[in-house]
Order: C-alpha cells, then structure tokens, then sequence
C-alpha cells in the first residue's frame, strides 16, 4: 500500500513536471516574439532552406531593404555638376555720378553757391553671372550687370581662370548682354526649348549669389508668360520659386534635362533677398537675341512706325463699345508711319495681330518686335462697333523705337 502511494505520487511529479515545462516555453516564445520586428518574425517563421540559426540572424530585416514600387526623390546631382561648368562671374565697375550730401543744404549752399565741390564720379562694381553658351567664348549675361560698360569688364570661370572680357552687344528691351573672351573648348549646356515649360516642371537656379561662386537652387516653374513687371520693354518671363538672389543676375535656369531654359534676370523682394519669385529670360529669346547680337551688333526688331499705343482700360472699353479689355488701343499715330497709311487711326482697337488674339500691350509688343522685317501682317481692328482688317508693313525699328 506503501509502495503505491510512493509511486502514485512520483507519476504526479513527473506529470507537473512535464506540464510546467511546456507552459515555459511556450510563455518564452511568445515573448521572444512579440518584442521581435515584424520583417525578422516573417523571416523566422519561413526560413530560407537549408538556413539555420546563424544564416536567419544575418539576414537584414525585409523593412531596411528598399520598397518595390515606393516614389524616390529626384536627385539632380548630375545636372547641377554639368551646369556648374557652364556659369561664370562677372565683374565690371560702373562709373556713376556722385552727388554731395551738401548739394541740397540751404546753409552749405549759401557759403558755397550752386558749386558741387564735393560732388564727383566714382567707380561702382557691379556683380553678377554669365552662361558660356558657345565653347570658343561666347558668354550670355543681363545687359543690367554690365551696365553701359564696354570695357573694365572680367569673367572668372568656373576653373578659376580669369579673363578680360569684350562686350559684343547688349539689349536693353530684354535684358540680354552677350560678352567674348579668348578661350576655347569651354563647358557649353544644350539650348532647351523654353516654349515647352510647363508649370511645377523642376528647374535649377545656377550663379554666384553674394559672391558664392557655384551655388545651385532647386525650385519649380511658377508661370510662364509673365509680363507688365516693369523690368524691360520686353517682357515674357519664366517665374520660379528656386532662389534667386543679387549676383544672381544673368545665370541659368536648367531642366531636370541638364538643358538651358532661362537667364536668370530678376526677383520681386521687399527685402532684397529671395522670397521664392524670381524671373527669369526664356532660352528662346535669349538665343535669338544673341544670334542678333552676334551676326549683327545690336537686336533687329520689327516697327509700324510711330504708333503709341495704350492698355485697353475698362472705362476706355466701355467707352469705345468694346465688350472687354483685351487687345490695345491706339493713342497717337504719325500720319507718315506704316500703319497711317495702311488706314489706321487713333481710337482704333487691335484685337489679333496676324491671327493671334491679343491680350495686351506686352502681347502686341513682343508679336511685332518678332515680325519679319519686310514682310506684312494683318491687324484685326474694332472702330466703331465694327471688325475691320489691315495689311500693315513691317519695317526695321530705329534703336530710340526699341527702348
């Protein structure tokens, strides 16, 4: 009976035993689990093969390796490092009036008399960037960063080399100056079609602001087509948000392409610095004015003759019975110009300028400055409630007629 009880009560102990054992490590690998990642609890779960312990171990958690189909970021590190090549500094000093602080002092004008004896001249440096657009020298910059200089004027390129430079041409309508050093076999960007920017395209800003030599911006393009900004008669500017500071001023606007799409020109601050909008010339027009420039001194554009004309205003609409502002009207017009004696008057409103409906004054600007010198255009003109047409001639604008 003894014996029994002995052995009966061994039978439980093992029993207990074996129970605890499995609720150990049962507990054991659920935690061993929980606190695992859920990449390496997958990988443990469905072990490679003919792996062991050691092969899962150093197997990287599936969460660290890269996503299919995730969106990366676009890197433009390649771009930036063609293009920085491409964009010199510019350096000239200007030669400005300087006024005394005197000139205007009752006191100091009643010993002194109307005499500027402490007035003068004094030298002004002027900073800005250029684009080698041609490997054997050729630099396109603002006309504003020269100024009215045609010599005193120094590139330093990228490889930091420094060269005097010769002013080929400025054109001061659209703020386009192109200058030539002696050197060969120069870093050149292709031309890009700045007609096929569209808004939010990725572009890089590439100049010297503040004298920072090879700074590069990221942004995107804002609008294109601006105008009526007041910063040259001819205005169709690309607008982006990259960065645009002073010294900036006649650097490049780049693709994501690597591709010149802009002259880097202008920015609307109150502060002076970049607050995002910066403008910039189209690589079209740049390119045309530099092909000017080079076959011929200066910018050939088309004329009408004397014909001042003004922004179709609502109170003139109303008015001159036309149903809304777009298109210009005619304010004043010499009689012996082309357009007089093709029939035009003053009061006259232009609507399409050889089919091409016309918004505004910036548009008919630009359309005629374009025109073939020597061929004819047609104007669509409202005089009095009534559509008419003419055959205008284009002939060769006179430089007072360009500024």
């Amino acid at each position: 009976m003894r014996a029994g009880a002995i052995l009966f009560g061994s039978l439980l102990f093992l029993a207990g035993l074996t129970a605890g054992s499995v609720l150990t490590g049962r507990l054991d690998t659920r935690d061993e689990i929980e606190a695992a990642p859920v990449a390496l609890r997958q990988t443990r779960e469905a072990p490679h093969p003919g792996s062991g312990p050691a092969s899962v171990a150093a197997r990287p958690p599936r969460a660290l390796a890269a996503q299919p189909g995730a969106a990366a970021l676009p890197s433009f590190a390649d771009v930036a490092e063609a293009s920085i090549r491409t964009v010199a500094n510019i350096s000239s000093r200007q030669v400005v009036r300087r006024q005394s602080i005197f000139g205007n002092d009752p006191f100091f004008r009643y010993f002194f008399g109307d005499s500027r004896g402490l007035s003068g001249y004094r030298e002004r440096p002027s900073l800005g960037s250029g684009v080698i657009v041609r490997p054997d020298g050729y630099i396109v910059t603002n006309a504003h960063v020269v100024g009215r200089q045609t010599a005193g004027i120094t590139v330093m390129l990228p490889s930091n080399e420094e060269h005097e430079a010769t002013l080929v041409g400025r054109d001061e309508s659209t703020d386009i100056a192109l200058l030539h050093i002696d050197a060969e076999g120069l870093p050149t960007l292709p031309w890009g079609d700045s007609s096929a920017l569209r808004i939010a395209e990725w572009v890089l800003a590439v100049g010297n602001p503040f004298q920072l030599n090879q700074t590069v911006t990221l942004g995107i393009v804002s609008a294109v087509g601006r105008d009526n900004l007041g910063v040259a008669r001819y205005e169709d500017f690309i607008q982006t948000d990259a960065a645009i500071n002073p010294g900036n001023s006649g650097g490049a606007l780049v693709n994501a392409h690597g591709e010149l799409v802009g002259i880097n020109t202008a920015i609307f601050s109150d502060s002076g610095g970049s607050q995002g909008v910066g403008f910039a010339v189209p690589s079209n027009l740049a390119r045309r004015v530099m092909d000017e420039l080079i076959e011929h001194g200066e910018v050939r554009r088309g004329s009408f003759g004397y014909v001042d004309v003004r922004r179709l205003t609502p109170q003139l609409a109303r008015e001159l019975g036309i149903p809304d502002t777009r298109g210009v009207v005619v304010w004043r017009i010499h009689q012996a110009s082309a357009a007089a004696r093709a029939g035009m008057e003053p009061g006259d409103v232009i609507v399409a300028f050889d089919g091409v409906p016309l918004e505004d004054g910036a548009d008919y600007a630009r359309l005629l400055s374009d025109a073939e010198i020597g061929s004819t255009v047609t104007l669509d003109v409202i005089r009095g409630g009534e559509r008419l047409t003419f055959e205008v001639p284009v002939s060769r604008a006179r430089p007072q007629q360009q500024r």
